[in-house]
């Protein structure tokens, strides 16, 4: 199987439910069917919906696959089927669907359609955004609905195609109102909940921008593949290079107001951290605040390291496919920029080629330069005029030295040489200052000292003050140099520890992930790619690939230029911070397999303890009942022996609905707890539930219409919940039961007027062995609202705590009608899980 071709993935993606993705795929699939490709539809989830199922007509659809799971009855994708077919396209709905436990499946529809995909069949199939893992909890906080089917990003990104499938909000409520998505039931309460404007706008935004970024990624990845380096105008990107001067905060929100004249436009800000020394003295604190306010206005911070401001900036906004990049003017004056020639600003002007650049003018403009001299370092330039000077400089020295000859005494004619050999160790190092200081003794020897016009080597003295100003002059030429090279180390680290800080402050303030510290390192040091891998590559040195080592057995690689040395120190110390975030995902990992032992450490505890008492409570009443009706010692009254007969007859009932209690509480949790779901009136359930509960009042039951239950499982949740109630309840107070139908729903609601709970703590209502707000450990093991709320799910329905008006707390029941289909419904509040938890 390892020869064959993997199937290609083609997914539509909706930004809301009825958008009309299942329509589109099987529209897909009749037209490739047409043009003689062997298509099957392996699974297709038509909603009753007329038009929908007439797009099947003239395709091959394989049979589903019948299963039963807690006493009801299911269909599935028949997988095996599919793989014996083996066609070319099959066409799978419900990219997200969780299959039925059991049989052999796989968890997950996308994992089925994962081992199509290997077995070469190429795959068509729908999915909802509000089913994309990464935005879960975006979608819930939107709409109020939970999701508990998800399907991992990773996986819908890996499709070769994805297509977006929108339609405007009030288009999509038209077709619910003319009964094009929903039953007419149902079209009410989804109009009035999960379809309303505001949501749908917000849901479609969010499919429209993950789309974007998927876009986003594969224009990447074509230019990276095909080495484009121009700039592609597809999308308006804001690249604002920041020094960490005063001036960082008025670029930053000019830039900020340049990406927000275009819809979707995308700010990033770059600090060049250099080995030359410019970037030495910058104030860590300035550059903290400005990233702050980056990230505030929406806007990402990124840090490079680069030998040239100019270059590096650049070349990070190349890569970055910007199209406007933003910089301050200079802060140096007139004179400096004479004398040094033209700034970073004239020269990313020339280098930006089809990049627009903004100079933006501010505060500081011409004012003098906050930071160190920008000529720190011995630039290819200063090596080749170091020497030249070393030669010229003491000629035209000599040259006006001997027009006014007479004037000036031998002494200041040697310092004027002297003072010229120190300016030349400043400008070329020790080299050029040997060089100027041998060509300006031999000047000074032939010009200056007597006899003039020939060298007066033979004489000692001459020798001697030749030697000790050729000393003198190296002496002085050495020290400049090595308090120039000093500079330029200091320089060095200051910006290797620029940017490490940089980097530690990322991982401290986001935690970042393995990928994303990956993607950091590769920006920072301006490479192709950067991976981990387990073994070092093989390569020739200079090849562009450097390898450092990133903890045991593994081995970060970058691959695109070769470094430096001194980039080499910081790339190992970004190898140790991937290193550490590998041991941690590790140890993440490793403490995730733990945390269900230690919960069912913690349960078997809390089991033991509660058993110590609650059990041995009903058990020690009836033992002691039953001695004594046999002990022979003493003659018991009728009335006694019934008393004692009836205590032993009430423990041993007692002992019994708890035992039954844990046995139910552990079927649950193994998902074995057997289910007789059937049309269950809430007039046939009631009465029973309640019958232990006194004074119950009870409203709005009888027009309910059935719902699919467990008879006998109903009632022990309304009488868990009942019983519960009534013990938070007042004296006086009854306890309220009431009930009403929405959206192919039914809510029943259990009321008391006790002193209620706070929001933080009412998820441990539902956890075995806790009893909240009681005050004794005689009021059982605790397991009711846990039984209840375990029991609802096994019945699809659900169980939430809410606030009484007036003070207590409710509990909602919500079940499905009799007549509704058994897969969850965005219409409702709360959708069905597939298993009890």
């Amino acid at each position: 199987m390892n020869d064959v071709r993997r199937g290609r993935l083609k997914v539509y993606l909706g930004a809301a439910p009825g958008v009309g993705k299942t329509y589109r795929m099987l529209d897909e699939a009749r037209r490739r069917a047409a043009r003689g490709a062997d298509v099957v539809v392996g699974f297709a989830e038509c909603h009753g919906r007329p038009l929908t199922e007439a797009m099947l007509d003239g395709l091959e659809v394989v049979p589903r696959s019948p299963c039963a799971y807690r006493g009801g009855y299911f269909e599935e994708m028949d997988l095996p089927a599919v793989l014996a077919r083996r066609p070319e396209v099959a066409v799978v709905d419900e990219f997200a669907h969780s299959n039925v436990p059991g049989g052999g499946r796989n968890a997950k529809r996308w994992q089925d359609i994962d081992v199509l995909l290997a077995a070469g069949i190429d795959v068509v199939t729908a999915v909802n955004v509000q089913h994309l893992a990464s935005l879960k909890d975006v979608v819930e906080k939107i709409t109020g609905v939970p999701q508990h089917e998800t399907v991992p990003d990773d996986v819908v990104r890996r499709a070769r195609q994805i297509e977006l499938i929108d339609m405007p909000p009030e288009g999509l409520r038209r077709r619910m109102a003319h009964g094009n998505i929903y039953a007419p039931e149902k079209i009410d309460a989804a109009l009035a909940n999960y379809f309303r404007p505001g949501n749908l706008t917000a849901l479609r935004q969010l499919a429209l921008l993950w789309v974007a970024d998927r876009v986003d990624e594969a224009l990447h990845t074509y230019r990276a593949e095909h080495a484009i380096g121009g700039v592609w105008e597809t999308r308006e990107r804001v690249v604002v290079a920041l020094t960490g001067g005063p001036e960082g905060d008025t670029l930053i929100r000019r830039a900020a107001r340049i990406a927000d004249r275009s819809a979707g436009g995308d700010l990033l800000a770059v600090h060049v951290a250099r080995s030359d020394g410019l970037a030495a003295g910058v104030s860590h604190a300035s550059l903290a605040r400005q990233r702050r306010l980056v990230e505030d206005l929406g806007g990402s911070y990124h840090s490079v390291v680069g030998d040239g401001v100019a270059t590096a900036l650049v070349d990070f906004a190349r890569t970055e496919n910007a199209t406007q990049l933003v910089l301050g003017t200079s802060r140096r004056g007139r004179l400096e920029r004479f004398l040094t020639g033209p700034g970073t600003g004239e020269t990313v002007t020339e280098l930006s080629g089809d990049i627009d650049v903004h100079r933006v003018t501010h505060e500081r403009a011409g004012r003098g330069t906050l930071l160190p001299s920008r000529r720190r370092t011995l630039s290819t330039a200063r090596l080749i005029a170091g020497p030249v000077a070393g030669l010229v400089l003491p000629v035209l020295l000599t040259f006006c030295l001997a027009q006014v000859r007479g004037t000036v005494n031998l002494t200041s004619e040697a310092l004027l040489f002297l003072l010229a050999v120190v300016g030349v160790a400043c400008i070329g190092g020790v080299a050029s200052a040997v060089i100027a200081s041998v060509t300006a003794s031999l000047l000074l020897n032939y010009w200056f000292i007597p006899p003039i016009g020939q060298f007066t080597l033979d004489d000692p003295n001459a020798l001697l003050a030749l030697g000790v100003f050729t000393v003198v002059a190296a002496t002085v030429a050495a020290v400049v140099d090595r308090s120039l090279r000093l500079s330029r180390r200091s320089a060095r680290a200051t910006a290797e520890a620029e940017t490490m800080s940089s980097l530690a402050g990322s991982i401290v303030r986001g935690g970042q992930t393995i990928p994303a510290l990956l993607e950091r390192t590769r920006e920072t040091f301006g490479t192709d790619s950067a991976e981990l891998v387990d073994a070092p590559p093989d390569h020739e040195v200079g090849s562009g690939v450097t390898t450092v080592p990133a903890g045991p057995g593994a081995y970060l690689v970058l691959r695109g230029r070769t470094l430096s040395s001194s980039e080499r120190r910081v790339l190992a110390a970004f190898a140790a911070h991937v290193g550490s975030a590998v041991e941690r995902a590790q140890l993440a990992e490793a403490a995730a397999e733990i945390e269900p032992v230690k919960a069912a450490d913690r349960l078997r505890t809390a089991l033991l303890r509660a058993v110590g008492h609650d059990l041995r409570t009903p058990l020690a009443a009836g033992w002691a009942a039953v001695t004594s009706l046999r002990g022979r010692d003493v003659e018991f009254s009728e009335e006694d022996r019934d008393e004692l007969l009836a205590t032993a007859d009430e423990s041993m009932a007692k002992l019994n609905r708890l035992l039954g209690n844990l046995l139910d509480l552990s079927r649950l949790e193994a998902g074995v707890l057997p289910l007789n779901l059937r049309a269950t009136s809430l007039e046939e359930a009631l009465p029973m539930a309640l019958a232990d509960v006194p004074d119950v009042d009870l409203r709005d039951v009888e027009s309910i219409p059935p719902v699919l239950v467990d008879p006998p499982l109903l009632e022990r949740v309304i009488a868990n919940l009942a019983g519960n109630a009534a013990r938070h309840t007042p004296a006086g107070r009854r306890v309220m039961v009431t009930a009403s139908a929405l959206g192919g729903r039914v809510e029943l609601r259990v009321v008391d007027r006790g002193p209620g709970l706070p929001t933080t703590g009412r998820e441990r209502l539902f956890e075995p062995f806790q009893r909240l707000g009681d005050t004794d450990n005689t009021t059982g093991l605790g397991l009711g609202l846990a039984l209840a709320r375990g029991l609802t799910e096994a019945m699809n329905g659900s169980l939430t705590p809410e606030d009484t008006p007036g003070g207590g707390l409710t509990m909602v029941v919500s079940l499905p009608l009799a007549d509704r289909a058994s897969g969850p419904d965005p219409a409702t509040a709360t959708p069905t899980p597939h298993r009890a938890t």
